[in-house]
């Protein structure tokens, strides 16, 4: 019996789920490995990954995410797992494939190239190594992306204004002021350029979870900006459609609109609300070190 790819361990998952229980993760996966991979040797049970995990567990928890990705399965609460009625009629051989062209959040990074399909896999014969690795790490990227935007959706929308306020502080931008949470006049932070507060950025912040930003709302936030700046910075988890981006771009301000896909990409680049989980090493031949001989 050979270790389960990831995406042979959707079938395994949702059979134990089926029942409609409630399972921690944990749980999860040693219901999984009893009833499906108790075939394995002892030595393939205690095989690892290079960050410490049991390979096969790590197997299992890729599919689990994965499977929530297709909106077979949801997290009730963190670190718990339970069936949705999608996935109790699944397919008996449901697919990687299958997961992602039924998952929004995938066709929202297919611009980017990062989301994994079976049409984009590296052929491993004709890869070099560092192909395979540049591969592995764009796929944990995507995946890591799609988690976070997702959680922004979700999150209270005063809590959403604040990760932007220190997400914006992280790049750079100075001290934040948060405004009151009522009559702040569609304007949900202040960033202060510099020490003495004399260059000001105006921050609003959208969390939807759909729908797009529409030019009525770019119109009040510039409406909402007192005299004393020019600049403004409006972040949504959504999207702007075409008369908004063509709104901010036309107005007397200047005003930088951030999309949901741009705010992932920068919380993961200064690490706001993710963290490093490992650091590989990569060695290679000190030439020096032999031509000294």
């Amino acid at each position: 019996m050979e270790i389960p790819k990831f995406d042979e361990t959707f079938v395994p998952i949702l059979e134990i789920l089926k029942t409609g229980k409630t399972y921690k993760t944990r749980e999860l996966i040693e219901e999984v490995k009893t009833k499906f991979y108790s075939g394995l040797t002892e030595e393939q049970k205690k095989l690892k990954t290079k960050s410490g995990d049991l390979l096969i567990d790590n197997r299992i928890a890729w599919g689990k995410s994965y499977l929530k990705k297709g909106g077979y399965v949801f997290f009730p609460e963190r670190g718990h797992v339970q069936i949705t009625e999608k996935g109790k009629n699944h397919s008996s051989n449901l697919s990687l494939r299958d997961l992602e062209k039924e998952s929004s959040l995938f066709e929202f990074y297919k611009s980017e190239k990062t989301a994994y399909t079976e049409n984009d896999k590296i052929d491993c014969k004709i890869s070099s190594p560092q192909d395979l690795i540049d591969e592995g790490f764009n796929r944990i990227e995507s995946e890591v992306k799609n988690e976070l935007l997702l959680k922004l959706k979700n999150i209270d929308p005063y809590f959403f204004e604040k990760v932007v306020l220190i997400l914006l502080k992280k790049m750079g931008y100075g001290e934040f002021i948060e405004t009151s949470k009522s009559g702040d006049g569609g304007i949900d932070g202040i960033i202060n350029e510099d020490k003495l507060g004399l260059d000001k950025i105006y921050i609003q912040a959208k969390r939807f979870n759909e729908g797009k930003v529409r030019e009525k709302d770019i119109r009040n936030f510039i409406g909402a900006m007192s005299g004393d700046t020019n600049k403004g910075v409006f972040v949504t988890t959504s999207e702007f459609d075409e008369k908004a981006v063509e709104k901010a771009r036309s107005a007397h301000h200047k005003i930088i609109c951030i999309d949901g896909k741009k705010l992932v990409t920068l919380m993961h680049e200064f690490n706001v609300g993710i963290q490093v989980k490992m650091t590989y090493e990569i060695k290679q031949i000190d030439e020096d070190f032999f031509d000294e001989q």
